[in-house]
């Protein structure tokens, strides 16, 4: 009886085992063959566990809005629409909302976040989708995008992100790439590894810059008083080379500062060299370079990366021309006069910022910088080079190289130097002077023009713009030698790295009064500058 009993219950037990392996078998099977369209659509369900399945269907099929999508979703960016489920990827725009389609579309604007609403997460779905992240981005064909994923894994290493890590390094060809993964696995064996691993992990964290491999070594705890001692190396030479690599990116900053005064004070020179006149208009000219860029930009909108070369010759030109008005139509009456003409220049900036505030009005403009000259040059992981201003700093040597050629080598030069040691003897071997003036203050002006062009590139463009840097111009041109080109560059530049070395310790207010200071005593000592002009200039 008890056999005739037992038997039904063991056919129904393995009926109903059967049949949980069955279903357990086609849960699998559907996870397996969860199509795309399913999974972008379990995302706006509420289940955790359904959009986890979901997003591991997602990176195994890799689709092209995989990535951005995940990125979104991490950021707390990615957004469904209540109606009908659609995809969305928030960002903000001052006050208002743009929400753009994952799958491309027109990008909607609204003040508020009304009808749509956010794909949330956990904190395990946030483990996932940077592991997932990270996993597709190591493998992706660029190498900036496999760097920026190994970065990301350095924040939080764990032997998870080891063993992800491990069989790419020997594999990974780029050189800044393999360098941030033998760091990520060196951090790990430190943690993790017995002494010798921990040895070899501080020797390879020792020729790291990256900020996690210092953090490391702060935070170990040593086994014992030899490691301790390596660790403590390794931390001294990390900080030395840091400390090497911030007086370079110091004397990088100097130099695009320097290269704007000198390229600001370039024009001032010739004019207060070869004429004598002190300009004080010479600041609104460049804000005529800078609004002429601005002015290029709105006829190009489509094409601002090429605006900036156009806006170069334009603000040469409408500058230039300026200048020759303003010395034909006021300064040719005031030669010899020197407080005259301070005065009159003066003046003549007044009117200029009122002309371009009834033109442009007083606010502020910008002038939007093109692809080519956004971002830095990432020479390592503590050194940087924006390139705006690596650009400014070539811009500045070659107005410098052609204005030096064209003072050497032109008709226009000769006759220009001839003026500025003699005037009385250059007009009697028949140099028209007078046409010498005007041809030189309108090229003084017109490099002012394109150091308008410079400046709208680092800072808003508005009516006051020139008057920051008309008395730094001047301290540049008195310091490096009254008309001298090379005594304007080397002053510009020296003045520039003075400036950005004080600042850490003094202020940027404090920093100008110890320049301004000190080329006060230099004047004391060496009144006709670094450079000192020979000729008719020299003697008066």
């Amino acid at each position: 009886m008890i056999v005739h009993y037992a038997r039904p219950q063991m056919i129904r037990l393995l009926s109903w085992l059967l049949c949980l392996a069955c279903l357990g078998f086609f849960q699998g099977g559907f996870a397996e063959v969860l199509n795309l369209d399913e999974a972008w659509n379990t995302l706006s369900k509420k289940s955790y566990s359904d959009k986890a399945e979901a997003i591991e269907a997602i990176v195994q099929q890799n689709p092209p809005e995989a990535l951005p999508a995940l990125k979104a979703m991490l950021e707390g960016q990615l957004f469904y629409a209540k109606s009908n489920k659609a995809l969305f990827i928030l960002r903000e725009d001052g006050d208002n909302y743009l929400f753009t389609p994952l799958f491309g579309g027109n990008t909607a604007t609204q003040e508020n976040k009304r009808g749509y609403k956010k794909v949330r997460i956990n904190n395990r779905l946030r483990v996932q989708i940077r592991q997932s992240l990270a996993s597709m981005q190591l493998k992706h064909e660029d190498a900036a995008v496999r760097l920026e994923a190994v970065q990301e894994l350095l924040k939080e290493p764990d032997e998870e992100t080891a063993a992800l890590i491990a069989p790419l390094v020997y594999e990974e060809q780029d050189g800044r790439v393999l360098s941030a993964m033998q760091t990520l696995l060196a951090i790990i064996q430190l943690e993790q590894g017995d002494e010798a691993a921990q040895a070899s992990a501080i020797e390879t964290l020792s020729s790291s810059l990256n900020p996690s491999a210092l953090n490391a070594l702060t935070e170990y705890k040593a086994p014992n008083g030899e490691l301790e001692d390596s660790a403590q190396a390794a931390i001294n030479k990390i900080e030395a080379q840091r400390d090497l690599y911030a007086v370079a990116e110091t004397v990088f900053f100097g130099l695009s500062l320097g290269s704007v005064l000198a390229l600001s004070a370039i024009g001032l020179a010739i004019t207060f060299g070869v004429m004598g006149v002190i300009n004080m208009a010479h600041g609104e000219l460049m804000m005529i370079g800078a609004y002429t860029t601005y002015v290029v930009q709105l006829l190009m909108p489509n094409h601002i990366g090429l605006s900036i070369i156009v806006a170069i010759p334009a603000a040469f030109i409408v500058a230039g021309l300026v200048g020759v008005a303003i010395e034909r139509g006021i300064i040719r009456f005031l030669y010899g006069r020197a407080l005259e003409t301070l005065l009159a220049t003066f003046g003549i900036s007044l009117i200029l910022q009122q002309t371009v505030r009834s033109i442009f009005s007083p606010l502020n403009r910008s002038v939007e910088t093109p692809q080519w000259m956004s971002g830095a040059w990432q020479i390592n992981e503590v050194l940087a080079l924006t390139w705006n201003r690596l650009y400014i700093i070539i811009f500045t040597l070659l107005v410098f190289t052609a204005l030096l050629m064209v003072m050497k080598k032109s008709t226009l030069g000769l006759q220009v130097r001839a003026v500025s040691q003699n005037r009385a003897m250059a007009r009697a071997m028949g140099v028209r002077s007078e046409w010498v003036d005007a041809l030189t203050f309108g090229l003084g002006s017109g490099i002012a023009g394109m150091a308008g062009v410079a400046l709208s590139l680092l800072t808003n463009v508005g009516p006051n713009l020139g008057q920051a840097y008309i008395i730094d111009s001047f301290m540049v041109v008195v310091f490096g030698g009254v008309g001298n080109l090379w005594g304007t560059l080397v002053a510009g530049m020296s003045l520039g790295v003075v400036n950005k070395v004080i600042e850490p310790w003094a202020g940027a207010v404090m920093a100008k009064i110890l320049v301004l200071v000190f080329i006060i005593l230099f004047i004391q000592k060496r009144p006709k500058g670094l450079f000192p002009q020979r000729g008719r200039a020299a003697e008066d």
